[in-house]
């Protein structure tokens, strides 16, 4: 507490005068451009991360960054996107995953939390899709392996609860609205984005989207979301020990495939998965 103390002085005396035009504007209207939703784990830093200033994220944060699909509960997450859509006209949306994330540890052994932590067990069922996934399909890896898949598949099982709520929807279709999935690596400070053409994640240097660019209208999700397929994911030590050796227009380009592939013939479960959460 003395530490926090001690910061708010510090940020009273040499933040708020030197900002004192910003802190005015801030004061009648927020006018954020990006929706944040991440993890509440204090080694993530979104502002930091992004480099931005206050005013410009509009952040959710909960164990796991997790979105329970529509109707599922009557929890803040779904309140805060409607308002961020509707009230501030958010028209875009990250949902950033990161590495060594505890609530992914403990969704790989979910029962184990029941007696001990039994709302962290009930919250974590929302990711039961990645969970299933994850479980079936990589049987062969490691421990550390199978967290690393589960961080990055768990952020598309997240867009796609996102894409059930009617005013997403809605404004995916008209293409009013863009949604991105990254996965911050804490050892690296390197952010990864998935690309739903290859299904791999990528410097997210590659989802920029030129504004003046002709693009097709009409077309929902072509740009917008991750679809429900599993990915393919490079461990932060591979990825950081291949980018040393390239140069910076090399680096912008995706990362090699790892050995650990998903195979085809899971690439609908999550689909599947999802169908058969909401039916129940």
């Amino acid at each position: 507490m003395k530490k926090l103390i001690e910061g708010l002085q510090e940020f009273r005396k040499t933040y708020v005068p030197a900002h004192r035009e910003l802190l005015a504007q801030l004061s009648q209207a927020q006018k954020p451009r990006v929706m944040f939703i991440t993890c509440s784990d204090s080694r993530i830093d979104p502002n930091l991360v992004t480099q931005t200033e206050i005013g410009e994220l509009f952040i959710v944060r909960n164990a796991g960054n997790i979105i329970p699909p529509y109707g599922a509960t009557n929890g803040g997450e779904g309140a805060t996107i409607e308002y961020a859509i509707h009230a501030l006209g958010i028209e875009q949306i990250i949902v950033c995953g990161h590495t060594h994330c505890g609530a992914m540890k403990g969704l790989l052994h979910l029962n184990k939390l029941q007696e001990d932590m039994p709302l962290v067990y009930d919250w974590l069922k929302h990711a039961e899709g990645t969970r299933r996934l994850v479980k079936d399909s990589y049987t062969n890896h490691s421990d550390e392996e199978m967290l690393e898949v589960a961080v990055a598949e768990n952020v598309l099982t997240q867009i796609e609860n996102l894409k059930t709520y009617p005013l997403v929807h809605s404004r995916l279709y008209q293409g009013k609205l863009h949604i991105y999935g990254w996965v911050y690596q804490i050892e690296t400070g390197e952010v990864l984005a998935y690309d739903p053409i290859t299904h791999t994640y990528v410097h997210p240097q590659s989802q920029i989207v030129d504004d003046d660019a002709d693009e097709p209208t009409g077309k929902p999700f072509v740009k917008t979301s991750a679809p429900p397929v599993a990915c393919e994911y490079a461990p932060a030590k591979v990825l950081h020990s291949d980018m040393a050796e390239q140069s910076d227009n090399e680096a912008s380009q995706e990362p090699v495939p790892t050995p650990w592939l998903t195979p085809e013939s899971v690439r609908s479960d999550l689909s599947r998965i999802q169908q058969e959460q909401l039916s129940v």
